[in-house]
Parts: structure tokens; sequence; C-alpha cells
């Protein structure tokens, strides 16, 4: 029911009712749309906090995606009627509202845009979305062919939804000299102080074409009459009735007649988006619809093309594994793209979420990477504490889950500066001068950085565990702590291993001494974990505030969490015995067939000593999903501990496309990796392995390099390039191109049994060692690697 384009640059799906939620998405630098291949659509802009522009039928939510968002008759959607004239039957396109059988359908889901390739009633209907780089503006193309050998005479009506815009003032009508449907609002505001902001708002939504309608529709009552969105009255009538929304639910439909000779076609474009005021929508509507039509719309595409291009990863993949070479190829550093050019289009992005979407830039946009780590250390208090989210724009504040007290932040600062540095050598940045958000005073990046550890060490309680606050990595793990007792395992373990990276990172700086007492406290902490939590075959998760041990074997819910054992083998805590009791208590505990959860046993009801994770329904989200940030990091500590075979199948279990009936269950295409798959298997298997469909996640950054370090171990060093791959047992040989400091490396690796040592040669020569030095930028490189096959 799906197929996939030429190296996998595209994906097809050919039936709405099979795969009803298949989707893509595209965005700009400030906005984004998230289109189901049904019709159903999720849009946002920037101004600058997050705005709609296409609502549904009652007040919505602004503040965040939501995961496994359902869709119902009256969702906000972009569908066109079509109507035969002589026959008067009707049905929709691209399936949704009328969902009548199609003869044909294509959703097609590209890199740069969004279409569909529909056949009925002897019609081609195309459908085409693109988003221009800088504007908050959908540009739709139609096209309409007439297949038949009979001359046809239709009608079509596009509807797209503007739905219920304010309740203080909302109104909708036909604008003759901008050939639009302008609909306004004002946003909802108490104090006066508000309106000062208010005002500047796009509160208006406009839909223009390219060709003057037959007749128009504001007024969505009375377009629907008693047939509702399914069966709307409006097109059972020879013409619209050109009503206007005064303080009703407005909506913009055009109606357009045509008479059609057999092969013959038109073509019809669309602008649909908010505005400020009337002269925006001028501005917009003579550029795109005035002289230069043809010329400016192809110059659009073009522009966006470009910019989806910008957001090229650094290497290719011809493997064995075709799906994974097609989602590394292209989709997954195009979801990096988007986290780290939109911030997820948050103004306050929360500070850990902030680190890593730009840890996976530095991959694509270094530059984009240095700055983001300058702007959250200038928010850095001077006690060495790290803000709940950083502050994106000068009207930005901290909001929803920000104004939560977390106590993980600062660990991130070096596990993802690590990746940078890896990356770029730009060792010159811990050397930039910056303030503190609560002082004049200035210090180096470095000192920053000592700092935010030190705070790490100074939040342990007397035993040398971590206090976790008000939840830590886990945001909902929010009554652990709030008495100021509990303790967290993960946070006690990820900050020993932020501070062993940073240590080294002071050992390749030539401070031995600060190398020494972070490497110290490292172990402090390491050892304090294994004396409290270790649990005999795992580590516990933690210790509440009334004292009680959690996510050990004693619990019936959620004895055992997947975090805790990644971050012990990262951090050096687990033994080499520890390790392995770890891995085969993971494969007992929290292995499904389509992937590893988060925890389990799924809580099924309210624990008040760990907090509202418990309340989620058992296998979403953080209760017991196979939550992919978290399986993320699994997967690469296993490549960490030289497991090659362990990290590969945790990776690999996050990516669709093993075979077609994985996608089918998991209901998305292999576009983006989602936040999570739901788990509670034992639970419920009849959803298990359902995606979220949420794209905003920190595992797309995490997958990419748990490829670039683990799989093919391609990582950087103050020296140059690292070689050291672990690929899986069952690939024979592995071909790479890896863009790295300005230089191609073509990689060629191999896995033999009759060699007792790895070999590496560049450019024929035997490398001594495993690191390629004295990288020439612009330079290309023949590389051949040749591993010893493990049995």
């Amino acid at each position: 029911m799906f197929t996939t384009g030429v190296n996998g640059e595209l994906y097809q799906v050919h039936n709405p009712v099979t795969f009803p939620k298949a989707s893509g998405f595209l965005w700009n630098k400030k906005m984004m749309i998230h289109v189901n291949g049904r019709g159903y659509v999720t849009s946002q802009f920037m101004q600058p906090e997050p705005a709609k522009y296409s609502h549904g039928p009652m007040l919505e939510a602004k503040t965040f995606m939501q995961p496994e968002q359902g869709y119902f008759s009256d969702h906000p959607g972009r569908f066109i009627y079509v109507k035969d004239e002589c026959k008067e039957e009707v049905f929709s396109v691209p399936y949704e509202p009328m969902r009548k059988k199609l003869d044909q359908f294509n959703f097609i889901v590209e890199k740069h845009q969004l279409g569909w390739k529909i056949q009925n009633q002897q019609l081609e209907i195309e459908m085409k979305l693109m988003l221009p780089v800088d504007e908050t503006l959908e540009l739709w193309e139609i096209n309409i062919k007439n297949i038949s050998k009979k001359t046809k005479k239709i009608s079509i009506y596009p509807f797209f939804s503007i739905g219920y815009m304010s309740w203080m003032n909302q109104a909708g009508m036909y604008n003759e000299e901008y050939n639009s449907i302008i609909c306004s609002s004002v946003t909802p505001y108490q104090k006066v102080d508000e309106y000062k902001r208010v005002k500047t708002f796009k509160d208006k939504t406009f839909f223009a074409a390219n060709r003057r309608p037959f007749s128009w529709e504001a007024n969505q009552e009375q377009f629907f009459g008693e047939g509702s969105i399914m069966n709307p009255d409006g097109i059972h009538i020879e013409k619209l009735m050109q009503g206007d929304a005064a303080y009703e639910i407005p909506a913009a439909i055009m109606q357009f007649k045509l008479e059609l000779e057999p092969e013959m076609q038109e073509t019809y474009r669309f602008l649909f988006g908010p505005a400020q005021d009337y002269n925006e929508i001028r501005e917009k509507t003579q550029y795109y619809f005035g002289k230069n039509t043809l010329e400016n719309w192809e110059k659009t595409k073009q522009e966006s093309q470009m910019y989806m291009k910008q957001g090229k990863g650094c290497l290719t993949l011809d493997t064995p594994d075709v799906a994974l070479n097609h989602f590394i190829n292209h989709w997954l550093p195009r979801q990096i793209y988007y986290h780290g050019s939109t911030n997820r289009l948050t103004t306050d992005p929360q500070t850990r979420n902030y680190l890593q979407d730009n840890m996976g830039m530095c991959y694509i946009n270094p530059s984009i990477t240095r700055q983001a780590f300058l702007i959250a250390l200038s928010q850095q208090s001077s006690t060495g504490a790290m803000p709940d989210g950083i502050l994106l724009d000068i009207q930005a504040e901290l909001k929803y889950i920000n104004q939560v007290p977390h106590s993980d932040h600062c660990v991130w600062i070096p596990i993802c500066l690590k990746a940078y540095l890896d990356e770029t050598d730009d060792y010159a940045i811990l050397d930039e001068n910056i303030s503190f958000a609560d002082s004049h005073e200035v210090a180096t990046v470095k000192q920053h950085i000592h700092l935010a550890m030190q705070w790490l060490i100074q939040e342990q309680n007397h035993q040398g565990l971590s206090y976790i606050r008000q939840g830590d990595w886990c945001d909902p793990m929010n009554m652990v702590g709030y008495k100021g007792k509990g303790v967290s395992s993960w946070l006690t373990l990820a900050s020993a291993y932020a501070m062993n990276i940073w240590a080294r990172i002071c050992n390749e700086c030539n401070e031995a001494e600060w190398e020494n007492y972070f490497s110290q406290a490292a172990a402090k902490a390491n050892k304090a974990v294994n004396r409290f939590l270790w649990d005999g075959h795992w580590y516990g998760r933690g210790i509440t505030d009334d004292g009680k041990l959690f996510g050990v074997k004693d619990d019936i819910e959620g004895k055992i969490f997947l975090n805790p054992q990644s971050f012990a083998i990262l951090s050096g805590a687990a033994s080499k015995e520890q390790q392995q009791r770890i891995i085969q208590s993971v494969q007992k505990n929290l292995a499904t067939p389509y992937g590893y959860t988060m925890l389990a046993p799924a809580y099924t009801k309210m624990r008040e000593d760990i907090g509202r994770v418990t309340q989620k329904f058992p296998g979403t989200a953080e209760n017991g999903s196979i939550y992919n940030h978290a399986v993320a990091f699994y997967s690469f500590a296993m490549y960490e501990a030289g497991k090659a075979d362990e990290g590969y199948i945790a990776m690999r279990k996050m990516i669709l496309g093993i075979e077609d009936e994985d996608i089918f269950r998991r209901e998305q295409l292999p576009v983006f990796v989602p936040n999570y798959y739901r788990g509670a298997y034992k639970y419920n298997k009849r959803t298990c392995g359902k995606s979220s469909q949420l794209f905003n996640t920190g595992t797309a950054s995490w997958i990419y390099r748990c490829v670039i370090e683990g799989l093919f171990g391609l990582v950087g060093c103050q020296d140059g390039l690292k070689i050291q791959p672990k690929l899986p047992r069952e690939w024979g040989k592995a071909h790479i191109v890896r863009y790295f400091r300005g230089a191609k490396f073509d990689i060629d690796i191999h896995q033999k049994q009759d060699i007792n040592s790895n070999k590496i040669y560049v450019d024929k020569q035997l490398l001594d060692g495993n690191v390629i030095r004295n990288i020439q930028v612009t330079q290309s490189y023949k590389v051949e690697v040749y591993l010893e096959k493990q049995l």
C-alpha cells in the first residue's frame, strides 16, 4: 500500500483507508505544518509565540504538539469537493471529508513538498503544497485533468478550514480587490499591557486564488447546512450563497466552474495563511498572482528546495540494510535540521532539548551549534545552575513545564559539547567570554562549565546521590523529591558521565588539576550508586523523599527502568560483570518485538511518591512506552561498551522499514523517528508498536550520533578522524561517504574471517594506527578498512 522512490527520497501511499495515519511535515523559519494523507492538518506559526491561523471548532491549546493527535470530522483540513454538474455526483479530495472510494490514490511525501495524485470519475487531480523559506504562508497548486473521452462539466470547491478564531471578535468575507476570503479576529487579552503586544499579531487569515471564483462562501454554518462537513448543502445548489461570517465561525470556500474537453487540464494556485493587515495580503497576492506569477512561484519552489538541501547530513550510506540507507541518507538529517533551525517552534525550549537538538546540528551546520552553546551558557546562573528553558526572544518567558524545577540541565553541556568538539576541533570556543544571567561578570565558556559541574556536585546528598527535585530527564517524575530529599540514580550516573567527559576535555586543554578534580567526583558518584542502588541485576531508579527505593525487583510495577542501565555503562559505574547482567535484564524485562520499553511493568495506578508519570496510560509516553530517546541512549551505551550487535538491534528497532507489515503496525511512514512507540506489550499487545506520530524528539540527534560514532566509528578527535567501526555480524561490508572538517572520505569497510587484526588503508597506504591525521580541506580520501569478523 506504499512505495518508495529512487534511493528513498520520497514515499507514496496508495490507499487512505489501509494506511490512514500516513503523514508528512514541512517547515520554514517561521512556521510548521503536519499533514495527514487524508487531508487533515496541524499548523502553527510564530509571532513570536506559537499561534494558529487554521483552527478547530473550539478553542485549541497552542502550547506544544500533542502525541497521537486524534482527527475528527471538523479537524482543520485542506479539502476540495468535486461535483459533476451533469450527474450531480460529488466526491472529495484528497479523501476527507466525504470519504468516498477513489479509483486511484497517491499521497506523496517529498523533502521539500507534499502532494497527491488522485483519479476518480475520469478526472485526474494533482495537489501540491510547499512553503516559502521566510513567510508564514502555504502555497497550493491544484491541477485538474479530464482523462475521459467526453467533455466534462464540473465545479470544484476548495474548502480550507479557518474555524473558531476568537471569542472576542471574529468575522469573514470575500474581498474582491484581493480576490481573497479574508477572516479577522482579535486575540483575547485581559491586562492593558497585553494590548501593546497583541495589537501587532497576525490575527487575519486569508485564502487567495489566482483566478476569479464563480462564487464563494465565508460562513461555515451556511455552507454546511444540514449536510455537515461530510455532505454540505452548499455543494448541492448551483451557486454558493456568497455569505459572510459576522461573529460566526468563518471558512474559506470558493467555487470554480469548468468545462474540460478530453485531455484538457486547468491549474489553480492558492495562498493560505495569516496576515497582520490588508497591506500584507496585498503584497503577497501581488507577488504570487501579479505580472510574474509563474516566475515567482518557480523561484519560491527553488528557494524551498535549496533551504532543504542546507540540511544535508555529513554521511551517506550504502549498506546491506536498504531501509537504513534511505532513512539516514535523507530523512534523519532532515528531522535534525528541523529541530536545529526552528527550536521546535517555541521561544523557550527546555534546556536539555535545546542542547541535544543543537548537538545534532553540529553534523549539519556547526556554526548554529556553536551559537547555541553560547546562548545557553549566557543564561546560566552565577551559581552554575542552568535554567529550565532557554529564552530565544526578548519577549519570551519560561512557560508550562519550564516553570517546574528540574535537576538535569547541567549534565547536557559537556555531553553535547563533546560531539561538537569532536566534529569541529573548535577548542577556541572554550576561551570565549560570556556573561551570566544574574551578573555582569564575564567568564570563559570553560569557567562556565566548571561551575555547572560543581553545581552538580553540590546538588548531592550526604550519600553522594543527586537530588531529583521535581524531575530529571523524566519530566513527569515530579513527586520523588519535591520535599527536597528524593534522589535519582540516573541523574547521579549522568552527572558522573558528564564529569568524566569534562575531565577528558580538561586533560586535552592541559588542565590536570581540573581533570583530577572532576574524575574523582565522577568516581565518587559511581561508587555511591553502586552502594545504594545496585539491585543485583540492574540499577534502581531512585530513592523517594520518604526513603523508599524504587525501580527494583521488589516493585510490582516499574521494577526496572532503562535509563539508569544505559548511563551506568556510559559513566563507568558498571563493571564488565554488571554490564552483562544489565544486558540480560534489559532483554528479559524490557524487550518487545518493536523495541525496548522505558520501564516495565508499566504503572496502572497513581504512586504519589513517584508522580504523574504513573498516571499516564500504560504503554504511552514515559510510562512504559518504547520511548525512543531512552532507547537511543541504550544503543549509544552498547556501542561504547563494544557491543556492536546489541547497539545495532536497539537502534534498528527505532527505524521503520524492515518489513511492510512493521510499517503498517507502527501506522507511520519512515520519514521521521517519533518520540515513542506504544509499549506495555504484555498489558496491551493490540496497541504495542503504534507510533505517537510526534516528530519533536531529541532521539533524532542521538540516532545520528549512534550511526556516526557507534556503527561506523567515524568520530573526530584533536588529531583528525578516528576509524573504529562496529558493524553487526550479519553485514559483510559497507560503503560510506563521510564529510568531515571540509574533506571527503570515501570509505569501504570489509569484515574478514581470514585476518587476525584490523587494517586501514588511506589512498592505498597502510595507516599506522586508526587515526587519519593532517586532513586537508577540500581533499578527497579513499579509505579501505578491513575488520576481523567476530564469529
